[in-house]
């Protein structure tokens, strides 16, 4: 795992980027995007030779990190038996890859719907949600992400939804409990989890219950802050649910598939939704899949009635063989429980630790290997380092404590005023302090932009 420099290949590819490459959510000319030359484990390296710790997992989706032997062997293997297939066939990875999920998800979630990603995942639970009830409008949280097709999009309340909401798509959003930073003016977890429940009551009353077909929720959110619920929230939305006829939607895009310490978040909360997405971390993203994992109910919907969704490369083998040899790696290596260890004995000390000594940061919160600091510039009155969605100069700070970072060799993931803490679920303990070190560097910047 040396890196070897090799800059003029690396300048090729720059240019070949620059040249060809459109990439997401990016002013074309404004970006510098770097050229990666390999990566393993939990690191990766530029064609300079410098390597990264990679505290981003890719975009949370490297669970076991980067070219595991089981899985890129389980991959070339097959590519030699069957590389490809039509969705509407039995296959084995195909089969196999549904039952190993099917076997980890709460409930009866025994059906598995197969996609190519998180967002068609949540494209077709809504769809199945609107067609098992018959009604419009689904509800979704403000502090969301759910991805960046039409209707994920539109579900999703970060400001990326901003110039893609068409005003039509049948989304409510109301505000789901986050004490930090309290809509409902909370000063305890159960005056949050009370008022978070009495406004989606009141949302949906207002609403009309019979209109409402899902509410869809991140079972913890992720790109929006990975706040974790108040103990009794979500099994009080799943009450609500029941009581209105609504379909309870639990989106583990990131969540799941150990990034929390279980094999899904909503086995922290003892709560089994009626649907559940799912993608990253099922196959470690070597190769795209998501999915949607349904219950009976919804599942006996279409047992004689067509479902009108599909997609060509649904249940692609590649990918599934891919999931099939995740799974059993994570079970083998006991990958889930190894998140958690390191996120109860490691990280979180450490990351508290740093906000004993560091001004800016103003929280600290997570589980497993999935954590973010809430970063301010004033602990007292709780203001952000930068404003909500700032951008150029205004996100100087972040940007500063992002280059600081990277500087120490750590890559960070950075959304608006935060750095989450999402490296793969099998870091080790040596690689997780390597990571705490360079982000106590990092911080040491932050600090000089607070009050």
């Amino acid at each position: 795992m040396t890196p070897q420099p090799n800059p003029q290949v690396g300048a090729a590819v720059k240019a070949a980027d620059r040249a060809h490459v459109f990439h997401s959510w990016s002013a074309q000319e404004l970006i510098d995007p770097l050229a990666v030359a390999g990566a393993e484990g939990s690191y990766f390296w530029d064609y300079e030779g410098k390597r990264y710790l990679d505290f981003t997992s890719g975009l949370v989706f490297t669970n076991i990190g980067y070219q595991h032997p089981k899985v890129v062997a389980a991959i070339q293997e097959q590519a030699a038996t069957l590389s490809t297939f039509a969705p509407a066939f039995a296959i084995e990875a195909r089969s196999e890859a549904a039952r190993l999920i099917a076997e980890r998800t709460p409930g009866d979630l025994d059906k598995i719907f197969f996609t190519n990603g998180g967002a068609e995942a949540v494209e077709n639970a809504t769809r199945m949600a609107r067609l098992h009830t018959g009604r419009p409008k689904v509800l979704s949280a403000y502090r969301s992400y759910h991805g960046a097709t039409s209707t994920a999009i539109n579900l999703t309340g970060d400001p990326r939804r901003w110039s893609n909401d068409i005003g039509a798509a049948g989304v409510v959003h109301f505000w789901a409990p986050f004490l930090y930073r309290s809509p409902f003016h909370s000063e305890t977890e159960r005056q949050e989890c009370e008022r978070a429940l009495q406004h989606l009551e009141d949302t949906i009353a207002f609403e009309g219950p019979g209109t409402i077909a899902a509410v869809i929720l991140e079972t913890i959110p992720g790109t929006a802050g990975i706040m974790t619920p108040p103990a009794g929230y979500l099994a009080g939305v799943r009450e609500i649910c029941d009581r209105y006829g609504i379909v309870f939607i639990l989106d583990e895009v990131m969540a799941g598939f150990g990034r929390t310490g279980a094999w899904f978040a909503a086995d922290h909360y003892d709560v089994t939704p009626d649907l559940m997405t799912f993608a990253k971390g099922v196959n470690s993203g070597y190769v795209p899949l998501g999915g949607v994992a349904i219950s009976g109910a919804i599942a006996e919907t279409f047992a004689r009635r067509p479902y009108p969704g599909g997609l060509t490369y649904s249940g692609h083998p590649l990918a599934c063989a891919a999931a099939v040899a995740t799974i059993n790696v994570m079970k083998e290596e006991d990958v889930v429980g190894q998140a958690a260890r390191i996120g109860e004995s490691v990280i979180g000390p450490g990351l508290r630790e740093l906000a004993s000594r560091h001004p800016s940061v103003g929280e600290v919160r997570g589980t497993g290997v999935f954590w973010a600091l809430e970063l301010v510039k004033d602990r007292e009155t709780r203001e952000p380092l930068v404003p909500y969605n700032a951008a150029g100069e205004a996100n100087a700070p972040m940007a500063a404590f992002g280059a600081a970072a990277k500087a120490q060799g750590l890559w960070p993931f950075i959304n608006m005023n935060r750095t989450h803490v999402v490296p793969p679920c099998n870091i080790t303990e040596a690689e997780a302090k390597e990571g705490l070190a360079a982000l106590d560097e990092a911080l040491a910047v932050a600090d000089q932009h607070t009050v």
